[in-house]
């Protein structure tokens, strides 16, 4: 009808035809005729923030993630679960398990290749949003007992070297990205100073000694605001700075 859509499902995301957006990566590189527009999966969405940068500065070969994420993905019925298991009530569960005092390697659906759907999208969505259909990513996600925040351990390999001053000084000068980087001091990202903020976090940024060209990250954000809603309102703000619809 010519209306646009900003779409916070996966219905869409991987639609050949449909871009897929973070603003700050490929914003303004909307069609004009696309009105559906997809809004990437929360974890995927922190992941590419820290990523891209160094991608285009020296390319990346192959990443690896663990994620650590917030009851919140799942919804309210998942909050309700924890109240009701931290004092002691029986209710509804939105997991197969008791998610108090655990973690549960179960996100989404599994599919037959053993990853979950949510898995799937930190492997697939990467690479469509920064146009880079050459790396390779495999991860493993994973549901804990946080009320608010999406954590993720990721281990990155470059095509090419790169030394540590020289990705802090990237991310350090990368808009949405805030650098808390001082582990001795106590210094770096947690889901609980996180909250309610809409910056992507990366902390414990360190060599892998184990194989050339790879580096330690850990990335946190709330998945509520940058993971989801303060996206879809960027994206918004991007169809009208591009001219494509007005107040």
């Amino acid at each position: 009808k010519g209306t646009y859509v900003i779409d916070n499902s996966s219905a869409f995301r991987m639609d050949a035809d449909k871009a897929l957006v973070v603003p700050e990566i490929n914003g303004n590189e909307i069609p004009k005729e696309q009105y559906i527009i997809p809004n990437p999966n929360c974890s995927t969405i922190q992941l590419v923030m820290v990523l891209y940068p160094l991608y285009k500065a020296v390319g990346i070969r192959r990443v690896i993630i663990s994620t650590y994420q917030s009851i919140t993905g799942t919804g309210q019925k998942a909050v309700h679960q924890l109240e009701n298991e931290m004092a002691g009530v029986s209710g509804d569960m939105a997991y197969l398990h008791p998610i108090h005092q655990n973690c549960i390697p179960h996100c989404d659906v599994f599919q037959d290749n053993g990853y979950t759907k949510e898995e799937l999208k930190l492997m697939n969505e990467p690479m469509k949003i920064m146009q880079a259909p050459e790396i390779r990513i495999t991860a493993t996600a994973v549901r804990v007992p946080v009320m608010g925040g999406h954590s993720e351990s990721v281990n990155v390999t470059f095509e090419k070297s790169i030394d540590l001053e020289t990705i802090r000084n990237i991310l350090e000068n990368t808009s949405g990205v805030v650098v808390q980087d001082h582990p001795k001091q106590g210094v770096y990202p947690m889901p609980l100073k996180a909250g309610n903020k809409d910056a992507v976090f990366v902390g414990r940024i360190r060599k892998d000694d184990s194989f050339e060209n790879t580096f330690n990250f850990w990335i946190v954000a709330d998945n509520l605001r940058k993971g989801a809603a303060t996206n879809a309102i960027q994206i918004a703000e991007k169809l009208l700075t591009l001219g494509y619809i007005t107040p």
